[in-house]
């Protein structure tokens, strides 16, 4: 079996040149979606990313079949051509599940490797993904009545990778809370307690949720000494993200808020600096998530060394 290993990145649909770009001098190869780097490094805007990925010739459906259940259980298939051979080597593994998952139930289905072909005779694998999903993209069974927003899919998201969100009792700062669509999650799904700041109101639907404050005015004029110590910092806001760095910044300098989840929203390239900055903060998480769209998710947990 082949020992030379790689990474490869899962492109999003849109994302392709900016991922390449990124990789840069270290692209490998380009396989459907996938673009494979000779090294390790991260890649903030991948859809899923397969690790210690390796090439192995095949003699035969069977033979790819043996060597994949040679290394573990369960894997899923990523089909970019010869799809019928690929899901005939996916008919011989152990079946696993892609559960429509129901939030706040934390994740069923198990972590799988994920393999694809080159060609009849070479297969492309990875015994870790860094998402537990098909592709990357998770499936909700939806809530399409009670939020106010779409934007509720990617706390959701974010949550289930996390495996973990406010509970009862924790404090939530929301800066652009309007219309709702988070501050719904947070307080009904949660039930954590949630000052939610926004220019405009929440949707009326929102009223009845005893655990919501709404403060009208502007986000970023809130201030640490004000509100005092809170668990959590959200935002969703439309900004410029260094205008957003420099707020996040006054919190953590005021030791005022243990966990940050920050959506760092781009129009171009423009922009893309900050990056840098917010992932050289301590503890930084930045990912692109399946309901994201030109950005990125900055987490922060306080509970993380």
């Amino acid at each position: 079996m082949a020992t030379e290993q790689f990474t490869a990145h899962h492109v999003p649909e849109g994302f392709f040149q900016l991922i390449k770009a990124d990789v840069g001098t270290d692209l490998h190869g380009i396989h459907g979606q996938l673009i494979v780097s000779k090294t390790a490094r991260p890649c903030h805007w991948s859809q899923n990313t397969w690790c210690d990925a390796r090439y192995v010739k095949i003699k035969s459906i069977g033979d790819a079949v043996r060597q994949l259940k040679d290394i573990q259980r369960n894997w899923r298939p990523y089909s970019f051509q010869l799809h019928r051979r690929a899901q005939l080597i996916a008919d011989g593994l152990p079946k696993v599940k892609a559960d429509v998952l129901k939030f706040p139930e934390t994740i069923a289905t198990p972590d799988c490797g994920a393999f694809t072909l080159i060609d009849a005779q070479t297969m492309f694998f990875a015994p870790r993904t860094t998402r537990p999903f098909p592709d990357g993209i998770p499936v909700f069974a939806e809530n399409k009545t009670d939020p106010p927003s779409r934007a509720y899919l990617k706390l959701w998201e974010l949550f289930t990778l996390l495996k973990s969100w406010p509970k009862p009792g924790e404090l939530c700062l929301e800066l652009g809370a309007s219309p709702g669509g988070w501050t719904w999650v947070l307080a009904a799904n949660c039930c954590a307690d949630v000052i939610a700041v926004d220019r405009s109101p929440l949707e009326d639907r929102l009223g009845t949720l005893a655990n919501i404050k709404f403060r009208k005015g502007n986000a970023f004029a809130v201030k640490p000494e004000e509100i005092g110590k809170i668990d959590w910092l959200f935002s969703d806001i439309v900004c410029y993200p260094e205008k957003l760095y420099e707020f996040v910044q006054q919190w953590r300098a005021a030791e005022a808020c243990k966990n940050f989840v920050c959506t760092l929203k781009f129009q171009g390239d423009a922009h893309y600096g900050v990056i840098d900055k917010f992932a050289a903060i301590p503890g930084s998480q930045l990912l692109h998530l399946a309901a994201n769209g030109h950005e990125l998710t900055w987490v922060l947990r306080g509970d993380q060394p």
